[in-house]
């Protein structure tokens, strides 16, 4: 069959090298997004599925928008039997759609319908999913809302991150993939409905959503640290009064109960926190213009006492 894949993120790349040693397929494009300022100096720079082909021979394509009409008479000219699409970041037309006569499936690090939208990863962590998996959906134009060919469950550990977490996924994708694909080429691959009833969303991250509150269970902010990290990362401010963040990199439920926000304890220079609910230990945590440091390093500089209040 003659492929399109389209991607950007990290969950594409092992998609794309799996298209690229499948023997029985011809991948004749690979559609990215544009090339995006990053860093401190915001150069220029590729996505992380535009640096992967990168000297491998294939079309690289970079639409702004690829709805627009020039750029689906682009893909048209191509001939595609069948669109592959993981993490790409924009919404795929009518048009698009239409386009491959054996349809477009997509790569969704999730268990649809759980964990619709642009961060499901970060939420399966962030809400303490303890199992989480890949979906290979039918694209419609709703979100993540297609019918499901194929999914295959992993156990999530109570201490894993969102950033150990996407290798894993990223990998189970491209296998999974690879079977839909086989399925789809041969006629025996199966569609399933979703339950729309059942859908829950994972909506964009945004940087303030990883502020801490304080008043929260510990349980559920030790799952809000995983989740989050490394991006957007959770903070608390202090001292109090700036805006200097402090972020927290990693940390552990805890005993000890007390005012939300109050340091507990920095004996033998453990920082516990009180919290709604219960206490979090804070392990490692990196303040503002700084490098990540132990706990015990930030209290030799910060100097609090139990009972302040933090954040």
């Amino acid at each position: 069959m003659r492929i399109i894949f389209m991607g950007s993120g990290d969950l594409g790349c092992p998609v794309v090298e799996r298209l690229l040693a499948a023997p029985q397929d011809e991948l004749v494009a690979v559609v990215t997004q544009p090339d995006r300022p990053q860093g401190r100096k915001l150069q220029l720079a590729p996505c992380p599925v535009k640096a992967f082909v990168a000297g491998r021979g294939v079309p690289v394509l970079t639409p702004e928008k690829c709805g627009a009409p020039e750029f689906v008479a682009q893909l048209a000219a191509l001939r595609p039997d069948l669109i592959v699409v993981a993490a790409y970041g924009q919404f795929l037309p009518r048009a698009l759609l239409d386009l491959p006569p054996h349809g477009v499936i997509n790569v969704h690090p999730s268990l649809l319908p759980k964990y619709r939208g642009a961060a499901p990863i970060q939420w399966a962590v962030a809400r303490g999913e303890t199992e989480t998996g890949v979906s290979i959906i039918y694209l419609i134009d709703k979100m993540d809302a297609g019918d499901i060919v194929a999914q295959e469950r992993v156990a999530l550990a109570p201490d894993a991150t969102a950033a150990d977490l996407a290798p894993r996924l990223a990998a189970l994708g491209a296998e999974l993939a690879g079977r839909v694909i086989g399925e789809i080429r041969a006629g025996t691959a199966r569609r399933v409905p979703q339950d729309d009833a059942l859908a829950t969303r994972a909506p964009l991250l945004r940087k303030t959503d990883g502020r801490l509150d304080w008043t929260q269970p510990a349980a559920e902010l030790h799952n809000r640290i995983r989740g989050f990290f490394p991006w957007p990362g959770c903070f608390f401010v202090w001292p109090a009064g700036s805006e200097k963040r402090i972020k927290v990199l990693k940390a552990a439920p805890a005993s000890g109960a007390g005012e939300a926000g109050a340091l507990l304890s920095n004996d033998a220079n453990c920082l516990v926190v009180a919290c709604g609910s219960g206490a979090l230990q804070l392990l490692e945590v990196q303040p503002e213009g700084k490098k990540p440091m132990s706990a015990a390093a930030f209290l030799n500089g910060a100097h609090l006492q139990p009972g302040e209040r933090i954040g």
